[in-house]
C-alpha cells in the first residue's frame, strides 16, 4: 500500500536573507488543503491584485524556512524572484497532479509496481 506524501523538503536556489543577514535555504512545504486555496480568495489583497494569491498560498503551505519561527506574507514577498518562481512551480507540481498513483500487480508474473491513473482522458 502506498503512503501519501504530504510534506516535501526543498532547497531554494538562492535562499531567503532575514533582517539579521542570515541565509535560509531549506524549506518544508506541505500539500495544500481546500481551505488553503479558498480562504485567500476572501482576502482584500487578492481581490485588489489576483497575483497576490500565490503569496498567500505559499505563506500558508510553507511550514519551515531555515530556522525561522514563522512564515508570513512579508517573508514570501521578500524572497528572490527565482526562489518565488521555484516555490510556485513546486506548489503546482505537488498539488495539481493530473492523476493519482497506486500500487498494482501484474496478473501474469506477479510483479508489483506503481502506476498512475489519469483523469484528463489522455
Amino acid at each position: 500500500m502506498s503512503v501519501l506524501q504530504t510534506e516535501y523538503q526543498l532547497t531554494l536556489p538562492r535562499g531567503y536573507i532575514d533582517s539579521h543577514g542570515n541565509l535560509h535555504k531549506e524549506v518544508t512545504m506541505r500539500l495544500a488543503t481546500a481551505g488553503d486555496e479558498i480562504q485567500p480568495m476572501r482576502d482584500p489583497r487578492v481581490q485588489q491584485n489576483p497575483g497576490y494569491l500565490s503569496v498567500i498560498l505559499l505563506s500558508r503551505v510553507i511550514t519551515r524556512l531555515g530556522s525561522l519561527d514563522a512564515i508570513n506574507t512579508q517573508i514570501v514577498e521578500n524572497l528572490f524572484s527565482a526562489d518565488f518562481a521555484f516555490l510556485q512551480d513546486t506548489y503546482n507540481r505537488i498539488n495539481h497532479k493530473d492523476g493519482m498513483e497506486f500500487s498494482a500487480v501484474c496478473p501474469q508474473c506477479k510483479h508489483e509496481f506503481e502506476t498512475e491513473i489519469s483523469f484528463s482522458g489522455e
